[in-house]
């Protein structure tokens, strides 16, 4: 949701209809669904994202941990990228909350975080397991639950318990421009379209990154007339894929290494960066087709907000830091950015994928689930590890959101007691990189900003948005 926020700043700062032509394709309907530009625009800045800024800013939300010493699992990659730009400065353990590093990682109340278990607590826990069995069958069983928990991922998840995973403060170490770029880069992207997206190789993309140049214009109708034949699930995956391509070009635009000298250094919003990745004249009418891909990846995570509000809404989850007072501030505010969510007219139908042949439909949805696992674990191959750590939150968030979206029976299905074992569940890990990935569609509203100069009202409410925006604690923390 930070790049609709982008997108409509970077629309603003331009004027004159010569740069706002080229965007004009940017409205109405989106592909394969019944949403339009618009209403995501006016949703998103006057009511979700306003509140969506205090909650990511909390310690909740703000600290992530993650692998970044994990190789490459495809090729030989240099994970020791010598920009300074690229190095993410983890936090040391006073730097975190003592609720966030004690705490279980499965668990979120206090309660669950005080004393251990007595063994008549764990007898009765366990229930029908025999308390007598041998730690060789404790740690078996512990591996079919990790198993069961995986067969339900989109994504892969860092282990939590590593000695190699850090605390990361993701205000102190933003997504914006590093300089990390050229080949290297260009590989795992190519290797996410190409190996990833069912497309076939004797189809080119349109404006293949390895070239920079444009293909010809019959490639890219062949290009389309693939997409458009293929299956909406697999229409669905490129286009989200295209979507957090896009957010990811928007936010390295908007925050943009404008000025480098002994001293200072100015990070900004660099308009010919962002024309040159998405004007559709420089880019023989691709941009317009990546950022409309943005709307979808907004409505697809969005969706997921909405439909995982019960599993929120449960008395025993808690934004656990050991902080009362402000766990429950913030746990009331992601519940009304929930309810929010759920009160958006124009949602995604997900009941339509996967809705042919039964058997069909769940060998294509795990085909879906394995390559999407796949692009997860690409992230691993990224040389900068500033982009790595927001490759990883927002592959996690998106797989989460996924994984939420095919999850509904047993979303529906939360048990009311504690004592029973819930059939969905989400690790904190997953919390707080489906809420920063949504956060990540703030890029929406600098488009609006850069590109577009509206008139009358509108402009005026942008402009309201814009500086709630350049002063709020969050920005302030990250640029």
């Amino acid at each position: 949701m930070e790049s609709v926020v982008f997108l409509l700043l970077f629309l603003l700062q331009v004027s004159g209809s010569a740069h706002g032509r080229c965007f004009c394709q940017v409205t109405g309907e989106l592909d394969d669904c019944t949403c339009d530009v618009e209403t995501i625009d006016s949703f998103n800045n006057e009511q979700i994202f306003p509140r969506l800024l205090p909650l990511l800013e909390s310690h909740y939300f703000r600290f992530y941990k993650v692998n970044l010493n994990k190789p490459c699992p495809f090729w030989t990659a240099d994970s020791h990228c010598g920009l300074r730009d690229c190095a993410v400065k983890p936090c040391s353990p006073n730097e975190v909350p003592e609720g966030i590093r004690s705490a279980p990682h499965n668990k979120y109340s206090a309660e669950a975080n005080k004393q251990p278990l007595t063994e008549c607590e764990k007898e009765k826990h366990l229930g029908a397991v025999d308390v007598s069995l041998s730690e060789k069958t404790r740690e078996a069983l512990l591996d079919w639950r990790k198993h069961d928990d995986k067969a339900e991922r989109f994504c892969v998840i860092d282990d939590e318990e590593s000695p190699d995973s850090q605390y990361v403060d993701l205000l102190l170490n933003p997504e914006r421009y590093t300089g990390y770029k050229g080949p290297e880069a260009w590989q795992i992207w190519n290797s996410i379209y190409e190996e990833n997206c069912f497309k076939p190789f004797t189809v080119k993309r349109p404006l293949m990154p390895s070239s920079f140049q444009s293909s010809s214009g019959s490639e890219a109708r062949t290009f389309y007339s693939w997409l458009e034949g293929q299956c909406v699930e697999k229409r669905a995956f490129y286009r989200l894929i295209s979507g957090l391509h896009a957010s990811i070009n928007v936010h390295l635009s908007a925050r943009y290494l404008l000025d480098d000298t002994w001293f200072q250094r100015k990070w900004g919003h660099n308009v010919s960066e962002f024309r040159q990745r998405f004007d559709s004249d420089l880019t023989a009418g691709e941009g317009p087709k990546r950022l409309r891909n943005l709307y979808f990846l907004y409505l697809i995570e969005l969706r997921a907000l909405a439909k995982v509000l019960p599993f929120f809404s449960q008395p025993s989850f808690q934004l656990y830091t050991g902080q009362p007072e402000q766990d429950q501030k913030y746990k009331e505010l992601l519940l009304e950015i929930l309810n929010l969510a759920k009160s958006f007219p124009l949602h995604f139908d997900e009941t339509s994928l996967f809705a042919g042949d039964e058997k069909e439909a769940a060998q294509l949805k795990e085909d879906i689930r394995l390559a999407f696992l796949n692009i997860s674990r690409i992230m691993d191959c990224v040389g900068c590890f500033k982009c790595r750590v927001w490759g990883k939150v927002q592959t996690q968030g998106l797989g989460t959101a996924l994984k939420i979206l095919f999850s509904e029976r047993q979303i529906e299905a939360l048990p009311q007691s504690t004592e029973q074992r819930p059939g969905f569940q989400l690790s904190r890990q997953e919390v707080v990189s489906l809420l920063n990935a949504f956060g990540r569609s703030e890029s929406v509203a600098f488009i609006i900003k850069y590109l577009y100069r509206p008139k009358g009202d509108l402009l005026c409410f942008l402009e309201q948005v814009y500086e709630r925006y350049e002063t709020s604690d969050f920005t302030q923390n990250r640029f």
